[in-house]
């Protein structure tokens, strides 16, 4: 079933894999696997294997019947190019994605290698962003694997933000989200991390959208830097 976000860049979140494995210092306090614990705690069905990579066809063709456009967060409890995933259930996703055309579609992932092993049989209609998260400089490696991507629209999610990244090359990129970690044992973020960044889209002419300071509280610390509320999205492109 879709959920309507509290994730501040996004509208709706589908997830037809829930479910993950750790690949990097970002996912060390990962919320999807707090939640996934919590629901399967409170008997959820969908989370009756925790956060085990679990595979939910009857979930696929929700975006069919939703008429109303949304921007659409895919798969917030997992990652759609995880290796488990089989190839065939990707390209299912994406013929959904391709039908749903009224939708806007996030795909985020950790995992853009995978991405660029099955780029030749995806259909990237100009409905479908693809993401990456970076959260390092060690990580670095990922703006390169996205930008080799076919996907009309590509983005980076720099969060949780756990050290600088100075002199991103944002040649081809078409937006820009930072954030710091939240929740239990949330580790801190830097306000220069955050100008430096937001300096270079300024440059860049990219859109730069802050999320959150984070924090153990991240509702106590906001989302303001320098006194402004950074909300910009990228423009919605056509064929």
């Amino acid at each position: 079933m879709s959920t309507q976000s509290s994730i501040e860049w996004t509208e709706t979140t589908w997830n037809p894999v829930t479910g993950c494995t750790k690949i990097s210092d970002g996912c060390k306090h990962c919320y999807a696997e707090r939640m996934a614990t919590r629901l399967q705690a409170m008997g959820v069905e969908k989370y009756r294997n925790g956060f085990d990579l679990t595979l939910h066809e009857s979930v696929l063709e929700e975006p069919l019947r939703w008429k109303k456009p949304r921007i659409v967060f895919v798969n917030s409890m997992s990652d759609l190019f995880h290796d488990s995933v089989p190839a065939a259930f990707i390209e299912s996703v994406f013929r959904v994605m391709n039908q749903a055309s009224q939708h806007t579609f996030q795909v985020l992932t950790k995992r853009p290698a995978r991405v660029m092993e099955l780029d030749p049989k995806l259909t990237w209609t100009p409905n479908i962003w693809l993401g990456t998260s970076i959260e390092s400089k060690e990580w670095i490696d990922r703006l390169a694997k996205l930008k080799e991507s076919k996907a009309l629209t590509k983005f980076l999610s720099l969060e949780p933000l756990l050290g600088p990244l100075a002199s991103l090359d944002l040649a081809g990129i078409d937006w820009v989200i930072v954030g710091g970690e939240s929740g239990p044992g949330a580790r801190p973020m830097k306000a220069a991390w955050v100008r430096e960044i937001r300096d270079n889209c300024l440059r860049s002419r990219v859109p730069f959208f802050f999320k959150q300071w984070g924090g153990v509280f991240k509702k106590q610390t906001g989302r303001v830097l320098d006194k402004k509320t950074w909300d910009q999205m990228p423009a919605f492109k056509t064929i």
